[in-house]
């Protein structure tokens, strides 16, 4: 019900993500009478979607922390309980990000061994079918060493579930690749993960830049949340701004339409690879339940992605294994700590 589409395109993906997955069910969380008109148009269906009825909306201008108090009663918190109950294996929604957040750390609570959770986005890279994952996309402004650890862990554990990579490379965010670059927490940060990699059965290839997060040097970049969220809003409006650079220059001209007509099959191939509709949905990460936030403007076809993303992790039991992994960072990370004060005062690290 918070999109900002609303209930319509909400249904018309759903309808998109029921076609594709047969053997998926629903339940849909929303105000009864704006709902059951739109789901009364695809009767077919109709055995395959539970209708919750919730009479308050979480709007996006609505605060964290008055949702967390007086959320009671809203489709995002009658969504979030039906995970907690053990009726869904996932949520989706297009509401309020930090509302949402917020109810999912009170209704769920985090993972055992958990600092603080992540949210996680796929990103194009110029492989065809490859994208990277991201993460902190802004659940939390700040990280510590430890905390990017375990975002490392989690990542690479999404990574091998959301993506089928068996091993993933993972980087850590900073403003160069040499490693004296960046400030003392990306320095310990950068020592955990190289002494962790191969409890975490990922492959760590050091230091990123901003340029490697739509390229094929790696598969997880790992940041904070303010960094993550800052690089991903630069991302969207740079592919906004090109689409739109790229339609004035192909119907400037009569030649330049010529043009575009005759490349239109290139051009339209062009168009499914970057578009961030098809990647839509970013996953709490660290939560006791799979929650996927849609963008809040996705249209039908990016809802349908984020429940399809939903639905994928369901079916892995993703949840089951991100709990272990969590729990092999925390040891991890202890571990490596241990093996740094021995290095520094002289000590065996392999003692």
């Amino acid at each position: 019900m918070g999109g900002d589409r609303g209930p319509a395109a909400v249904v018309v993906g759903l309808v998109d993500s029921l076609t594709r997955h047969p053997r998926m069910d629903v339940i849909l969380h929303g105000d009864e009478a704006a709902l059951s008109p739109l789901l009364a148009r695809h009767p077919d269906l109709a055995s395959r979607v539970t209708l919750r009825h919730a009479e308050r909306v979480v709007t996006m201008e609505d605060k964290p922390a008055q949702v967390m108090r007086h959320g009671q009663g809203t489709s995002m918190w009658s969504t979030i309980d039906a995970v907690k109950d053990g009726e869904a294996a996932a949520a989706v929604s297009c509401g309020n990000t930090g509302a949402l957040m917020a109810v999912s750390m009170l209704r769920l609570r985090k993972l055992p061994g958990l600092n603080r959770p992540a949210i996680a986005s796929f990103f194009p890279t110029p492989t065809p079918g490859k994208t990277n994952v991201m993460l902190d996309m802004g659940a939390d402004v700040k990280a510590d060493p430890a905390d990017l650890l375990q975002y490392a862990f989690m990542g690479a554990s999404y990574a091998r579930n959301g993506l089928a990579i068996a091993r993933p490379r993972v980087g850590l965010l900073n403003v160069g690749t040499e490693e004296h670059k960046g400030r003392a927490e990306l320095q310990e940060a950068n020592t955990l993960l190289s002494r962790s990699a191969e409890a975490g059965s990922f492959d760590y290839v050091g230091f990123v830049e901003g340029t490697d997060i739509l390229s094929d040097r790696v598969d997880v970049i790992v940041t904070d949340g303010f960094t993550g969220n800052v690089a991903l809003k630069a991302i969207e409006g740079t592919a906004r701004l090109v689409g739109d650079l790229l339609k004035q220059t192909l119907t400037s001209t009569l030649l330049a339409k010529l043009g575009a007509l005759l490349a239109r099959g290139a051009l339209k191939r062009l168009q499914l690879r970057i578009d961030p509709r098809r990647v839509n949905g970013g996953v709490f990460l660290g939560l006791n339940g799979t929650v996927v936030k849609s963008h809040g403007s996705a249209d039908a076809t990016g809802i349908a992605a984020a429940i399809g993303l939903a639905y994928q992790l369901a079916q892995v039991r993703f949840l089951e294994r991100l709990a272990a992994r969590v729990a092999s960072a925390e040891v991890a990370g202890q571990d490596a700590q241990v093996g740094a004060e021995k290095a520094g005062t002289g000590g065996n690290p392999s003692e």
